[in-house]
């Protein structure tokens, strides 16, 4: 069966990403090879639940992690959900399934003085990748943005007057997120930079290459993840951990959650409340440290 229809639907419908869209018909497929080998059948209006939970349980046994299996069965929801839409299944397969339990991981954000140290350390390097890899750091730092919030910026996005950047969110979904004059500054000194590039091939786009390409999300992880090498023993140094810092060190600094909420471009304040749990934890420390009592063991 074709899934043409359906990821157009995705696509152009429900506005999801190119990315979550191709990882959809990946899963798809897989599923649908699972089908032939083991059921002898490629028609998935017929499967039914029995039939799907086989399919989780050989993920299992293949030591295929629980988050990665939740993923591909909501995928599998998705599709389930078009084809009773489109009235070419009767009933959902899908509709009382639970999904298996995921450990939550804790996500540890950079400290205030592990960003400070790359942004200084940024500072010595004035070349062309110097200039745009610092504006990057920053404007993960400044805004929240999402790695591919980050690569999807285009000049026309960037308002300096108004001293205000747009995003393109989830689903196309617009917000628009003031800058700070560091990152103004930072701006200016890379855009003064690009123009001096030969052949702006992605011209339309913030960030390119040396060579006038859009950068690329491997790019973007590796430039985190090398400059906070440099500053950080944690294991994770990434994208996602540098909008995880700017969120806990805004809450840290008193913002209102929702405010936090708007920035991040959340839909629902349940995604943002996980930022609160190292903010909690700042706060305890704040408080042990400046409390006259904070610091003693036991009570006399």
């Amino acid at each position: 069966m074709a899934f043409k229809a359906f990821l157009d639907y995705m696509l152009l419908e429900k506005k999801y990403s190119e990315h979550t869209v191709k990882a959809y018909e990946t899963d798809l497929k897989a599923f649908q090879t699972f089908l032939v080998s083991t059921y002898n059948t490629s028609n998935m209006p017929e499967v039914h639940y029995g039939i799907i939970r086989s399919w989780i349980v050989s993920l299992v046994q293949n030591k295929i992690s629980n988050r990665s299996i939740n993923r591909k069965i909501s995928a599998l929801t998705a599709y389930y959900k078009f084809l009773l839409k489109t009235g070419d299944v009767q009933t959902n397969p899908l509709a009382k399934h639970k999904s298996l339990k995921v450990e939550k991981k804790v996500q540890i954000p950079f400290s205030e003085s592990e960003v400070s140290v790359v942004l200084d350390a940024l500072n010595e390097d004035t070349s062309f990748e110097g200039l745009r890899n610092k504006l990057i750091v920053e404007l993960f730092y400044a805004t929240g943005i999402r790695r591919i919030e980050l690569i999807s910026i285009k000049l026309e996005h960037i308002d300096i007057s108004n001293k205000t950047l747009k995003v393109l969110g989830k689903r196309n979904k617009e917000r628009i997120i003031p800058l700070i004059n560091p990152v103004l500054s930072s701006l200016d000194a890379y855009l003064k930079a690009r123009n001096n590039l030969e052949n702006k091939q992605d011209a339309a786009y913030l960030f390119l290459t040396q060579k006038g390409v859009k950068i690329y999300e491997t790019l973007v992880y590796r430039i985190i993840n090398d400059y906070f090498s440099l500053a950080s023993t944690k294991v994770k140094k990434s994208p996602h951990i540098l909008r995880h810092s700017f969120a806990t060190h805004l809450l840290n600094q008193g913002a209102d959650l929702n405010t936090v909420k708007e920035l991040l471009g959340h839909a629902s304040l349940a995604a943002t409340q996980v930022y609160t749990h190292n903010s909690i934890l700042e706060l305890k420390q704040t408080y042990l440290k400046a409390h006259p009592r904070g610091n003693k063991t036991t009570e006399s």
